[in-house]
């Protein structure tokens, strides 16, 4: 099993586990009750001024990434996100952007695996 991403949006699953909302804002048009979850970590989404000045423009995705990157490796909140993977056999990372390719928690879950942690793709 591992780390898995999933829009917050979409229904809560058994299968899902532990559930994880990584994103800083609460998402709109969701209930704290419909969203299910086990965790909120405001602190392994991207800095609000990181956020800001992409804006969730897909051209300047790679350069997100990188800046995004470099955040993770200095947050002691990713390094523990890491070791929450031995504690759960499944860790569900929720986001709540539109896009399902181009977010920060795909690059969350890119981070992750670089760092040791099991991860899964589910398409």
């Amino acid at each position: 099993m591992g780390f898995v991403i999933k829009r917050v949006y979409d229904p809560a699953a058994a299968s899902d586990g532990y559930r994880m909302l990584v994103d800083r804002l609460w998402p709109r048009g969701v209930s704290k009750e419909r969203a299910e979850l086990d965790a909120w970590n405001t602190d392994v989404a991207p800095s609000p001024e990181l956020r800001t000045e992409w804006h969730h423009e897909p051209e300047r995705f790679d350069e997100f990434a990188a800046q995004y990157r470099g955040e993770l490796d200095e947050s002691d909140a990713a390094r523990a996100l890491v070791a929450l993977g031995d504690e759960h056999d499944r860790v569900t990372l929720l986001f709540g952007a539109r896009d399902e390719q181009v977010n920060h928690a795909v690059v969350l879950l890119e981070w992750l695996r670089q760092h040791g942690a099991p991860v899964e793709r589910i398409d």
